[in-house]
């Protein structure tokens, strides 16, 4: 039977449709509303057809195909066969790494821990996860919360009541409630499991209304020390819950998806969305081999999205609501599809777009590495990483001079704060500059923060001395606002591009935009912000040791009557340092500065 006989006897009913070669090899799968119409636009006059798929078409020397009972089933048998047999033509995921989860395991007093590989034996597991730091993150802070065991003995009431375990480490530093030796009871323990889940579900908000009323039950009961302990866990949660607020908690339980294109290549974003946090984001790379309708792109992110969190959708984090930037071309049951036209759910396809955007550059440009087009060394990876920061912070200007500023002190003594310079992504450390502090008593961050930009470019615009394009902050939004306060004061705002790095999850913090921007972890870009960031830390920490040390040996000779700059430099040229000072003999210290100031020192020394 030819090719024009089978299309002729194709139905007219949803299905999944499989082109094939002449050596019986599946080059290309899809899938149909109408399996008849759908495979009859392949064969038409070549004209009507791009180049890639005239080519696809020269191939076809079978067709087969499966009917199935609606649209969404047409597409999770067509995303799951694309998966097994990965056909030449069809979108492949480019992105095939395993992706990190949060696994709850399944046993007598549960452990919390990160994996990559999932096993089916009833355990609980949360993601999956694009950023490893992001999850790590997130046990950082059950564990600041929680005391969960991290050992894998087998804890059955068998084995407890045996008695056969001992505290270890954990149970001392209080990291542990040690279950192993019946310290607590598993109904106990189960009740931190519960809360838990409820953090990684991302419902924090129930947990904190819990906190709040513990912590005032506590203090009314005059049992200060839980409160206080109440208090601290109270403030790590609205932290971390602060960090990802983005919307009204009203809007709940959504699924967002958003496409760019460039050519054959597409980059997509997905943000899961719950009591207004983002509880979720993956990122993917497809690739098409012949030209597909947008629609049918997204229909296949879409599935293939499902199926990587097929799980964690078990566990409850199941959304009715969809967010997409155009319709798809399938229904999904059970789905309010549809494109936000204002408010809150706009605001969050346009960050959704953001991230997709994001992504697309670093991938691009971390491909352009990886084929040796930037080859030519370290010089040209610098200008790359440089570009690629104009382009992820939406710069007119080529960022190519770059100032750090970060403050060291410590309890609030010797404070000091440092500048470093970047130009053309490589430090330029003649034009490092160091500053101590001389408005700001105390450990006062935000003020010292302002006194240093202001002084910095205050001086650049005496002497006429050109500006950089970009200022990085190395701290969060309080740090920012003050440094934009100071170049308010100078009449440079909107002239300089100014941001902010916090450490935690590396999340860059812009003025007037509440919503951190999170770049890729391998973008070149951010390399460059952080190694501009460690650079001025340790640049810092180093000057505010020297004054620290300056500091301790002023303390210790200078406070002896008669003894100044001059006379220090003697006495330290001679013994080397203020305890040998101490330790030297009357005679000793007379050859050196006179028998009456000797006196003194030996006076001074008796009396410590």
């Amino acid at each position: 039977m030819s090719l024009s006989d089978k299309i002729k006897i194709l139905p007219h009913e949803p299905g999944v449709y499989r082109f094939l070669d002449k050596d019986g090899k599946i080059i290309y799968i899809g899938k149909a509303k109408d399996l008849k119409k759908r495979v009859s636009q392949y064969f038409v006059t070549p004209e009507r057809l791009t180049s890639k798929t005239r080519v696809l078409v020269r191939n076809i020397a079978e067709i087969q195909h499966t009917v199935v009972g609606s649209e969404q089933d047409a597409l999770l048998l067509e995303n799951n066969l694309i998966k097994e047999y990965k056909p030449k033509y069809n979108i492949l995921l480019k992105d095939s790494k395993s992706y990190p989860w949060i696994c709850v395991s399944k046993e007598h007093f549960p452990r919390i821990f990160l994996t990559r590989r999932l096993v089916r034996n009833g355990s609980l597991y949360f993601g999956p996860y694009s950023s490893v730091q992001h999850a790590r993150g997130l046990l950082d802070l059950i564990n600041t919360l929680y005391r969960i065991r991290s050992c894998r003995l087998s804890l059955s009431p068998e084995e407890i009541e045996r008695g056969k375990y001992r505290e270890c480490l954990d149970f001392h530093i209080k990291r542990c409630y040690a279950p192993c030796t019946g310290k607590i009871s598993e109904s106990e323990y189960m009740k931190q499991i519960d809360d838990i889940t409820e953090i990684l579900k991302g419902n924090c908000a129930s947990l904190i209304r819990n906190l709040k009323e513990k912590m005032e039950q506590a203090a009314s009961e005059l049992r200060f020390e839980q409160a206080q302990n109440y208090k601290e866990n109270l403030e790590l949660l609205r932290n971390h819950y602060s960090k990802s607020l983005i919307v009204s908690p009203k809007v709940t339980d959504i699924d967002v998806f958003s496409l760019v294109f460039d050519r054959y290549n597409v980059f997509g974003n997905y943000l899961r969305i719950n009591n207004g946090c983002i509880v979720q984001t993956l990122n993917l790379q497809l690739r098409m081999n012949i030209e597909e309708d947008k629609e049918e792109v997204l229909s296949r992110f879409i599935a293939e999205i499902y199926s990587i969190t097929s799980i964690s959708r078990k566990n409850g984090q199941e959304s009715a609501e969809v967010l997409v930037p155009f319709m798809p071309d399938v229904s999904l049951e059970g789905k309010n599809i549809h494109i936000p036209l204002k408010g809150d759910k706009l605001s969050l396809l346009e960050l959704s777009l953001k991230n997709a955007n994001a992504f697309k550059f670093s991938q691009l440009k971390q491909e352009a590495l990886n084929s040796g087009e930037h080859a030519e060394g370290k010089e040209q990876r610098g200008n790359l990483a440089v570009e690629m920061l104009r382009q992820d912070l939406n710069m007119e200007q080529m960022p190519v001079h770059i100032e750090c500023f970060d403050n060291s002190n410590i309890q609030g003594t010797n404070p000091v704060a440092s500048c470093v310079v970047f130009r053309n992504g490589k430090p330029s450390k003649r034009d490092y500059r160091h500053f101590n502090i001389k408005t700001v008593v105390g450990a006062n961050d935000f003020a010292s923060m302002h006194e240093v930009v202001y002084r910095r470019y205050s001086r650049l615009l005496e002497e006429g001395a050109p500006l950089p394009q970009l200022i990085l902050i190395d701290g969060g939004r309080g740090q920012l606002n003050f440094a934009c306060k100071a170049l308010e004061e100078l009449g440079l705002t909107g002239k300089i591009k100014i941001i902010g790095i916090a450490k935690r999850l590396e999340e860059l913090v812009i003025p007037d935009d509440p919503i951190p921007l999170f770049l890729d972890k391998n973008s070149p870009s951010l390399k460059l912000l952080m190694a501009l960031r460690d650079e001025a830390h340790r640049f810092g920490i180093t000057h505010h040791r020297a004054k620290r040390s300056k500091g301790q040996i002023s303390s210790s000779l200078r406070r002896i009557p008669g003894v100044g700059q001059a006379t220090e430099q003697k006495l330290l040229l001679a013994f080397k340092s203020a305890r040998r000072v101490g330790e030297a003999s009357i005679d000793d210290l007379t050859a050196v500065v006179g028998k009456s100031l000797a006196e003194k020192i030996k006076n001074f020394f008796s009396r410590q």
